[in-house]
């Protein structure tokens, strides 16, 4: 038997390897093999009863918690910590036939089902008062428990309630917000088609499209909502958890996380992880196979919560249940796509789950143990990320991701944008990823931030489709630019003000001075146009803004349209505008992909920014830098033949053990650990 690798517990100076473990599903009996596979396989991590409740509380009060108490030891025997979820995203039958309210209502006024997780009302006070004892309950059985190396709260946070409780409370929160219905009815321009308010009571929850302004408040009352449901079980957990030290990382003590789902949108993700000790993601691929210039994104994206690691609590042994075509990922692949997650920032993987539940929604699902209890062609892939993990978890142990580049991310807006796109086929999230993915093929790290967090140590920083532009975020945006940054903003930006009402200014509103133009128009377009400069050959698709220079000596025009619609011709496309000891490059083209990596190549370069590593197309080069400031790269051939790729400098690969010269040979899917040779 292989033993497993010994990990400090802590998040930021341990590399786990884990998966979802439901013993309650299995006889006791079954456990000792079940760990025994766990062992062999390398897992270091388990994460616990997170739909559990009905085991534990079978009955109001009674709970039954010694099950858990000696799963937690069998695994801890083995030198495998646990992760306990809170089990709140499965409220049990008895609890929903005591309190029928509890149910969440959905959209045409229906309670939704039970039996499908996450049917709560988030507001329920039956639901709150029936958390804080399960959550209690736990908290004083396992709180001290040394085995137990965080918490995660309730699973995928998802159902937005419209019952009359919680259409009350929002009304008491714009209430509170607003002031007055004056205000209220002034920011939401309520004079258009009679929607004057005089009374809170006369507002609805919104269902389908409706006032801007309106459907924007909700959101953040849905936010508000799971932020205050989170904050409910964090007063139980914490009194009764080892605190973090959080010096350089969330170091130290117990933490607590909750799992999110990537570009999810159903609340604003920064202002829920506010309260958490660290962020972690949900990440499936479901139908198809691995696209790492996309995914890359989506992990930057939960690094960005917390601007620090984060761990994968989620992720697909192979396959899922619940796509179109369930397909099997390539041998080797999700070994490849683990090690990207650990490239961009993760401190854990963990797979969704451990062995195929016999009854249940899920019972297609991938596993690494099948009904049988035997495991799965998958588990050898497993087993090999577990030798990986084992190998470099002490040189990776306090790294991080630093980036000189930050990408801004903004709820708000794409909500607005979503709601309005006035092209069928804009989306914010693909937008955004047009940025990003040119950065991501030259293997240039990225940061992707709220559009409100500070922009100190960054070179450039690019703002897709930042619609909503307050002074605050102007003033941020100009002192960078001032002080030497480089700043992309793109179609989109500056249109909307916090209440999502347009600004009475053009484009980029209170930008404008610092971009040195102005937008006279946006077009949706039915064709592409063409664009054309210094820089690049192209067209633009989907939309098109005409720009009018403002400071005709300072602003240089790189790119102007073609013949198109009459309205366009030989205008404006693309500008530079110095400022301060900066520049801002205004596009206003979605440009075709050969255009755009032309530009992101000519904007990095203009801005001092180095890739990490140059690589063969699909290998991906990345970079972790410890306390200690070494340097650890990361090389991911994401293809299914064998990459050669030549080295700057000879380097030590640690998981072969092995000293590499100038060319190194990655096999398909194949993963390199190096630190420079001295």
């Amino acid at each position: 038997m292989r033993e497993s690798a010994t990990c400090d517990l802590r998040p930021v100076t341990c590399l786990h390897l884990g998966a979802a473990y439901y013993p309650e599903h299995w006889p006791e009996e079954r456990w000792p093999e079940d760990i025994r596979l766990m062992r062999e396989a390398g897992l270091t991590v388990a994460r616990l009863a997170e739909f559990a409740w009905s085991t534990l509380e079978p009955a109001e009060g009674d709970f039954h918690l010694d099950w858990l108490d000696r799963a937690i030891s069998a695994l801890a025997s083995a030198s495998i910590a646990t992760v306990l979820g809170t089990p709140t995203a499965a409220p049990p039958a008895w609890l929903v036939e005591q309190h029928p309210d509890l149910l969440a209502v959905d959209e045409s006024g229906r309670h939704v089902q039970f039996g499908n997780r996450c049917h709560y009302c988030v507001n329920s006070p039956q639901f709150h008062a029936a958390t804080r004892r399960i959550v209690g309950a736990m908290v004083e059985r396992f709180g001290s428990n040394p085995h137990v190396i965080g918490w995660q709260l309730d699973n995928e946070y998802n159902r937005v309630c419209y019952c009359d409780r919680c259409r009350s409370l929002f009304q008491r929160y714009l209430a509170e917000k607003f002031g007055s219905l004056d205000a209220l009815n002034a920011h939401w321009t309520t004079r258009y088609w009679s929607q004057t308010y005089s009374a809170w009571e006369q507002i609805p929850i919104p269902i389908g499209l409706h006032n801007p302004g309106l459907m924007l408040e909700f959101k953040r009352f849905v936010t508000e909502s799971y932020r205050q449901f989170q904050r409910l079980q964090l007063d139980v957990l914490r009194p009764h958890l080892r605190p973090l030290l959080l010096v350089g990382g969330a170091g130290g003590g117990v933490w607590v996380t909750h799992n999110f789902m990537g570009w999810f949108d159903g609340f604003d993700h920064y202002a829920l992880t506010e309260d958490l000790d660290l962020a972690s993601w949900d990440w499936y691929v479901g139908t198809g196979h691995h696209d790492y210039l996309s995914s890359g994104a989506a992990h930057d994206l939960t690094r960005g919560f917390k601007r620090r690691n984060f761990w994968l609590m989620e992720t697909q042994p192979g396959s899922v249940n619940w796509s179109a075509i369930n397909n099997m990922l390539n041998k080797g692949e999700a070994r490849a796509m683990a090690w990207q997650a650990v490239a961009h920032g993760a401190d854990a993987v963990l797979y969704w789950q451990w062995r195929s539940a016999l009854g249940g929604q899920e019972q297609y699902h991938g596993t690494l143990v099948d009904p049988s209890g035997q495991p799965r062609p998958f588990y050898e892939e497993a087993q090999q990320l577990g030798r990986d993990f084992a190998a470099v978890s002490s040189l990776l142990a306090n790294s991080a991701v630093v980036s000189e580049v930050a990408l801004l991310n903004s709820y708000d807006s794409r909500w607005a944008i979503q709601w309005q796109r006035h092209h069928r086929d804009f989306d914010y999230v693909a937008h955004f990823n047009h940025y990003y993915r040119p950065l991501a093929a030259r293997n240039i790290a990225a940061d992707v931030i709220s559009a409100d967090t500070p922009l100190d140590n960054y070179k450039l920083v690019i703002a897709p489709a930042l619609l909503m532009l307050n002074e605050s975020r102007a003033a941020r945006l100009r002192d960078f630019v001032a002080r030497g940054g480089h700043l992309v903003l793109t179609i989109r930006c500056g249109m909307k003000d916090d209440y999502n009402a347009l600004l009475p200014s053009r484009q980029p509103g209170p930008l404008v001075d610092l971009a040195g133009v102005e937008i006279v128009e946006y077009y949706a377009l039915l064709d592409p146009v063409p664009v054309a400069g210094e820089w690049f050959t192209g067209t633009s698709r989907l939309w098109a803004e005409r720009l009018r220079v403002l400071d005709e000596t300072g602003t240089q025009v790189i790119a102007r349209y073609g013949e198109s619609n009459g309205w366009l011709n030989g205008h404006p496309a693309v500008t530079v505008h110095p400022h301060g000891q900066g520049r801002v490059v205004f596009v206003g083209a979605y440009l075709d992909e050969v255009s755009q990596q032309s530009l992101l190549d000519r904007i990095t370069s203009a801005a001092g920014v180095q890739p990490v590593m140059e690589t063969p197309v699909g290998v991906e080069a990345r970079r972790r830098v410890t306390a200690a400031g070494e340097e650890v790269f990361i090389a991911i051939n994401h293809e299914r033949a064998e990459q050669l790729m030549r080295l700057p400098w000879p380097a030590r690969e640690h998981l072969s053990g092995q000293s590499v010269g100038e060319e190194l040979r990655l096999a398909p899917y194949g993963v390199a650990v190096l630190t420079r040779l001295a």
